[in-house]
């Protein structure tokens, strides 16, 4: 897909299609943060730090609960 920027005030704006929007859970309210690797314009959503957290401890609670049988399946 091929997108142009357009003129905003003395800014310019990426228009983003709703699909990808909604594809990519993004709405108008949703922090974006901007990135580059040196060729490209790298942009996604900020990650929410307690949903993070949440995930983090409960991964650790299954490692704890079930870590040997999942270790045993492993091999």
């Amino acid at each position: 897909m091929v997108k142009h920027l357009t003129h905003h005030g003395n800014s310019a704006a990426l228009v983003i299609d709703k699909a990808i929007l909604e594809l990519l859970h993004i709405t108008v309210k949703t922090p974006l943060e901007l990135a580059t690797d040196g060729k490209s314009l790298i942009v996604s959503p900020v990650r929410d730090a307690k949903r993070a957290a949440r995930f983090r401890a409960a991964l650790e609670t299954v490692n704890r609960r079930h870590g040997k049988t999942l270790k045993a399946l492993a091999e």
